[in-house]
């Protein structure tokens, strides 16, 4: 077996039974990246020395007797806007280029305390601001079905590390859809928790009140391991859900008796391409035949959503990126006039152009005269579709559709339109908004080769609901088996 293409429980089997050391498991990934993610574009920073002096530290715990931890001597790829100490942690903008972080994300705790081997940090779109992986300031990241196609965003590295055989796990963050959307791009795993259920502390803030951190694999297994570690209640942020975190690895063979889906049939209007249509609505079928019922329902004000969605994180990105002043930290300009000139030149350098359109969204919503008739309008659409989904949610345990409108599109196709580009976030914007947890899982295949996501909605702190019933799905399928041709 490659140890690359093994699944987590696969290694961790091999790993727990001595079959084989987690300095060899770290350093076959280690080679992997090495030898391949010129092309891929995957990782802006590879710590290997890091990396295998986890992985010993792993193997002398099961030398001792000792418990190595849930990751024991599993390698986990970072997004690179989690702050780990001692390691870059750039967002993939100029303004962070040489930032080092003094302490490590609760996340990056959790992972290091259950013997989780880091890899390094991987590529997004700028600050998270991007549905493509293409607003990064250092490289393009491809997608490893197809290299002329995006990978998606803003977790692309996160996804393409992941299908290219690079980690077998990976930490991305979804602010809407930024886990999801590019998970079903390139045909795994991903899930977005209900917002608290992760502590994002030491998580670069994009728009606070939607940004979560959360787990993505090559099978649900995986997610839910990974989950299992990372959440939990934490005091240094006070949005963190003080709620138990059950043992969703333990109960994901547990079939759901009973199960009611809500399929939303405004999803399925123009736009949507055919292709992901189908498979969306064979994967229904395949829950069908499995005994669930399925029923239409309606989110009354789900066609709001990408509007309200592009005003409130924008103002938030605003609040948040204005300490980025080259004074405390981050690029400064090297000329300057005075100390206004110094912010507005160090700003203008560091920041790439969709960042400052974002920015200058949310100043000019939050402005005076404006607050009222956008930001606050906005928050009370995003209550009205918190609403939707509690009503539904009492007539249905799950709600399932597309994850985005279409397969994964050209790179450079929608940068030239970014109407287009934010429209990709149509079907998982509507989640950030609510709070809800959501998966994406691997459904099918287009005729071009390029993989399609299903999407699994579930009401607040359900994850144990969404993942297993994601798993009834995978055992199935072998769509989540499925690599790259070119692999």
């Amino acid at each position: 077996m490659s140890l690359t293409r093994a699944s987590t429980d696969e290694l961790l089997q091999l790993l727990d039974s001595r079959e084989v050391s987690a300095v060899e498991v770290a350093t076959a990934f280690l080679d992997e990246i090495e030898a391949r993610d010129e092309q891929i574009g995957a990782f802006l920073t590879v710590d290997r020395d890091g990396a295998l002096t986890a992985a010993r530290t792993a193997d002398e715990r099961r030398a001792a007797g000792e418990s190595a931890g849930l990751l024991g001597g599993i390698p986990v790829a970072v997004k690179d806007l989690v702050c780990t100490r001692g390691l870059r942690t750039t967002c993939a903008s100029r303004m962070l280029e040489n930032f080092v972080p003094p302490y490590d994300a609760h996340v990056v705790r959790r992972l290091r305390d259950e013997g989780a081997v880091l890899l390094g940090k991987v590529n997004l779109d700028e600050f998270a601001m991007g549905s493509s992986t293409e607003t990064s300031a250092f490289r393009r990241t491809v997608n490893p079905w197809n290299s002329e196609h995006s990978p998606g965003g803003s977790s692309g590295g996160s996804a393409a590390a992941i299908a290219a055989g690079l980690a077998p796990l990976s930490i991305g963050s979804d602010t809407g859809g930024s886990i999801r959307q590019p998970a079903s791009f390139c045909g795994v795993v991903g899930l977005k928790p209900t917002y608290g259920r992760v502590s994002r502390y030491g998580l670069v803030a994009f728009a606070s009140s939607l940004d979560q951190l959360g787990p993505l694999s090559r099978d649900v297994s995986g997610s839910a391991r990974l989950l299992q570690v990372i959440a939990g209640h934490d005091p240094q942020d006070a949005t963190c859900l003080n709620v138990p975190v059950p043992d969703w690895t333990g109960q994901l063979e547990q079939p759901l008796e009973g199960l009611k889906i809500g399929v939303v049939a405004e999803q399925f209007a123009d736009g949507l391409d055919d292709e992901v249509a189908a498979a969306v609505r064979a994967a229904v079928e395949v829950y069908r035949g499995l005994g669930a019922t399925v029923e239409e329902i309606e989110l009354p004000h789900a066609r709001h959503s990408v509007a309200t969605y592009y005003l409130i994180a924008p103002c938030e990105a605003s609040s948040n990126l204005a300490r980025y002043d080259g004074v405390h930290y981050g690029h400064r300009a090297e000329q300057f006039d005075d100390m206004v000139d110094m912010y507005a030149a160090s700003r203008g350098e560091a920041f790439g152009s969709e960042v400052k359109r974002r920015i200058m969204l949310g100043t000019w919503a939050l402005s005076s005269g404006y607050y009222e008739a956008y930001y606050l309008k906005a928050l009370k659409v995003r209550r009205l579709i918190r609403q939707d989904f509690d009503d539904a949610f009492r007539r249905v345990d799950l709600i399932a559709g597309p994850v985005t409108p279409t397969t994964a599109f050209r790179t450079g196709e929608l940068t030239g339109d970014p109407l287009a580009m934010y429209l990709a976030d149509i079907y998982t914007s509507i989640a950030n908004l609510a709070g809800i947890p959501g998966i994406s899982i691997p459904a099918g295949i287009s005729q071009a080769g390029l993989p399609i996501g299903l999407q699994l909605l579930a009401p607040s702190l359900e994850e144990d609901r969404l993942l297993r019933a994601a798993r009834m799905y995978e055992r199935e399928t072998n769509w989540h088996t499925r690599w790259p041709a070119s692999l």
